[in-house]
């Protein structure tokens, strides 16, 4: 059906008009992708100030070379995923929304996928309106770059004790893995303190939906979630 629907779009489009934008007319809702990509946007950020966290950021990523963001470092399967010309088109961005291991097998990106046709239609119709000639769409107005939850100042402004962080986190890498890798689990070694922080406030106001995660993010105290963000932080 969908390529019914672009092959409709290009024959009544203007000459010359290129593929891409047609398609990413039809895509999805915009303004619903970037609450999908609430999902996202503790590993990646997206607008005018967004920068490289534990993803990169994603402005522009129609139409980029894989592993193409500079000063990114990026997996090995990654870098040879880009040796091997992948390009991030519309079908292999979906592709990679939908499971990213089975496109790009190696990827540190531990993100599970998103099943949903229409969730992933909707996230790429956000993420293209950040991409080259935005202002050819109707979804081109960038949406203002959101956190999964707005914190207090104060609470960000929290300098946590690494010693303390080291001997909370006992408990936390019974689980995760000290190395960094990925066994099902999320690796959370080496995470943006900032995004730990949040990433664990979503947990304790349960807006992030894992059961264990919500139990023991509330059990823990402002100052003790800014320990552990500084202790993963750096942690070797």
């Amino acid at each position: 059906m969908r390529n019914v629907v672009a092959a409709l779009i290009i024959a009544l489009a203007p000459a010359g008009a290129a593929l891409a934008d047609l398609i990413a007319v039809e895509i999805g809702d915009a303004d619903r992708g970037a609450k999908v990509f609430r999902k996202c946007s503790s590993c990646h950020q997206i607008g005018p100030d967004a920068k490289n966290r534990i993803g990169p950021h994603l402005n522009g990523i129609f139409e980029r070379k894989a592993g193409s963001v500079e000063g990114f470092r990026y997996s090995k399967g990654m870098i040879r995923a880009s040796r091997d010309g992948l390009t991030w088109d519309l079908e292999r961005l979906d592709a990679y929304l939908e499971n990213p291991k089975a496109l790009v097998s190696g990827t540190n990106m531990s993100f599970r996928g998103l099943k949903d046709e229409q969730d992933r239609h909707d996230m790429l119709a956000f993420l293209r309106s950040f991409s080259a000639n935005p202002q050819d769409l109707p979804e081109a107005a960038p949406t203002a770059y959101e956190r999964e939850v707005e914190l207090p100042p104060e609470i960000l402004a929290i300098v946590g004790d690494v010693a303390y962080g080291e001997y909370l986190a006992s408990e936390c890498l019974t689980c995760h893995q000290r190395d960094g890798s990925d066994q099902g689990i999320p690796n959370v070694i080496g995470w943006p303190q900032e995004d730990f922080v949040i990433a664990m406030h979503a947990y304790k106001r349960k807006l992030r939906p894992h059961p264990v995660m919500q139990m023991m993010a509330g059990r823990l105290s402002d100052e003790e979630i800014a320990a552990l963000a500084a202790y993963f932080k750096d942690i070797e």
